[in-house]
């Protein structure tokens, strides 16, 4: 049996992620994340998520592991481009490089992409596993007021 895998966000319950985001570790990692995560901002949340399914055939996905709820993430447009988002509870911290590593062949092998980036708020100064992982920083974007890190893999690189 896989032990990590990538199912709908729409098969996770509501109060599960809102649990994940309303973390307080998590929330010191999403900026734009600011004054907790109703059910309301849940609700809109998966909305947009389905809207990008339905407009670029590719978007975040709800992550199990051994059967649990661990978090979501996976490709997301942003700036023309397709950006690795990865959130994770706690208890599943350490599990991201697996989770990157099948998001990753995803990326170069099923859907044909030269390459991927991943935003990075400057406040989390440790960078060094992504820079483990290939990535190289390329620029600075500003995204709802705040200022991120970009990083890009190119498919070359791997």
């Amino acid at each position: 049996m896989d032990e990590i895998k990538l199912v709908s966000l729409f098969e996770i319950r509501e109060e599960q992620i809102i649990d994940l985001m309303n973390n307080e570790m998590v929330g010191k990692q999403l900026p734009l994340l600011a004054g907790g995560f109703s059910v309301e901002d849940c609700q809109i949340f998966l909305k947009a998520k389905k809207q990008i399914w339905n407009d670029y055939g590719f978007g975040p996905w709800a992550f199990l592991i051994e059967g649990e709820f661990a978090g979501w993430g996976g490709l997301q447009p942003e700036h023309g481009e397709a950006d690795f988002a990865l959130v994770l509870h706690p208890n599943f911290w350490g599990w991201g490089r697996k989770i990157f590593e099948k998001v990753k062949n995803q990326a170069f092998k099923e859907m044909g992409l030269n390459c991927i980036t991943i935003l990075f708020p400057p406040s989390r100064l440790n960078s060094k596993a992504i820079t483990r992982m290939g990535f190289r920083e390329d620029d600075l974007l500003t995204i709802d007021n705040e200022l991120f890190r970009r990083f890009r893999l190119s498919k070359s690189q791997c």
